[in-house]
């Protein structure tokens, strides 16, 4: 009766144990999505903002490598 009653409770122990896993997995999991979705946002707002400066440049009047008159 005594070895039922220890594997009982180390059965007990091992099924709480996976399920505090579980929970840990899947917050795990939803942190890791939410940060590769702001990743993501955050490249397309990168590229987007070098393409303006691309444009910018390009549209700038005169020499970009020339220097100012006062010199």
């Amino acid at each position: 009766m005594n070895d039922a009653r220890t594997l009982s409770d180390r059965i007990d122990a091992l099924e709480i144990r996976l399920a505090f896993q579980d929970e840990t997995i899947e917050t795990l999991n939803n942190t890791i999505t939410a940060q590769w979705q702001q990743i993501d946002a955050l490249t397309r707002q990168l590229a987007a903002l070098n393409e303006r400066l691309r444009e910018a440049e390009a549209n700038a009047p005169g020499a970009t490598n020339e220097p100012p008159p006062h010199y």
